[in-house]
Parts: C-alpha cells; sequence; structure tokens
C-alpha cells in the first residue's frame, strides 16, 4: 500500500501528465482548408489537375487512379509507325506504375488551358514534364493533353474518361 505522500504525488505526477502535449501525437489541425491542401475533392476541374500534379509529384497511384474512371482510355500518337496507339484504365494503371517507380523525380507543370467546352466536359491544356531516372538520364516532355471529364451525378466528383496525349514525346 502506497503512503499517503507517495500516493499524492503519484496523483499529482497523473494529472500533470494529462495536460502535457505529447510531441508524437500532437492535435490535428483543422485550420487546414480545402483550398490550402495539396489534395482536392474533384469538385471542380481544377481539382484533377492539381490531383494530377500532386500524384506525378508524389508518385502517388492511389491518388492517380482515383481520377480515372473505370472506362478510362488513353491514346498516344507513335511517330515511328504513323499509328495511334490506345489502351484502358488497367494498362493505364500499369504504365503509369512503371513509371512512378523507375523515375527518381517527375515534375508536372501545367500551362494555360488551351481550350474548354462551356460545360467542362472537354479540357486542352498544355504542360511541361520533367523526368528524372537518373543525374545523367533526364526526358523533358512538352506538349498538351486533351481530357474528356465526367462528373458524377452521384458523387459530383469530376473523373477523366479519355486522355489523349498531344506532346513530343
Amino acid at each position: 500500500m502506497l503512503k499517503p505522500k507517495l500516493k499524492y504525488i503519484t496523483i499529482v505526477f497523473f494529472i500533470s501528465l494529462n495536460g502535457c502535449i505529447n510531441p508524437f501525437a500532437p492535435k490535428l489541425d483543422n485550420s487546414i482548408s480545402d483550398e490550402n491542401s495539396l489534395i482536392s475533392n474533384l469538385k471542380n476541374i481544377d481539382g484533377v489537375f492539381k490531383n494530377l500534379q500532386y500524384a506525378y509529384t508524389f508518385k502517388d497511384t492511389t491518388i492517380y487512379g482515383e481520377l480515372l474512371d473505370e472506362d478510362f482510355a488513353f491514346t498516344y500518337r507513335d511517330y515511328d509507325k504513323e499509328v495511334d496507339i490506345a489502351w484502358g484504365r488497367d494498362d493505364e494503371m500499369r504504365v503509369t506504375y512503371g513509371l512512378f517507380s523507375n523515375s527518381e523525380r517527375l515534375d508536372l507543370i501545367w500551362n494555360n488551358i488551351v481550350a474548354i467546352t462551356s460545360d467542362s466536359t472537354n479540357v486542352v491544356r498544355s504542360f511541361n514534364l520533367t523526368i528524372t531516372f537518373n543525374p545523367t538520364d533526364i526526358i523533358f516532355v512538352k506538349g498538351r493533353i486533351n481530357l474528356q471529364l465526367e462528373k458524377s451525378a452521384e458523387t459530383g466528383k469530376w473523373k477523366i474518361l479519355t486522355w489523349i496525349d498531344e506532346s513530343n514525346f
């Protein structure tokens, strides 16, 4: 049995610990708004571009995958063979995972929106992408993407239906 003085010191000690801030379990900062967040809620088309940039910068296939519709199609021009090549969502996720895994750094910069429909379902936007595989192997890609977007009636979030790559790569 604890002596009364030791018992009092023990109680005071535990009460004082309860008021201390644990640096390994900080309180949630509720002051950060959606506007300042690195990831968008996809309620507007700017959020699609913001999340694409985030996914490339942090090589995050989870965020990237959330942007693509189940019926997604990617198309690019193979200039050597003079044909358009297309694939679906599963192949796109595999290709993007390979890019994210095999590069040291990805820097995606969005430039001007070149064209946009009044309902924002088609957007053409220019970009610059720097792919760093290692310090001596760096690729610079510039061009435009032509996106067909769709807003979900259930969630109000935009998703990419088609992506036509109009770049120099």
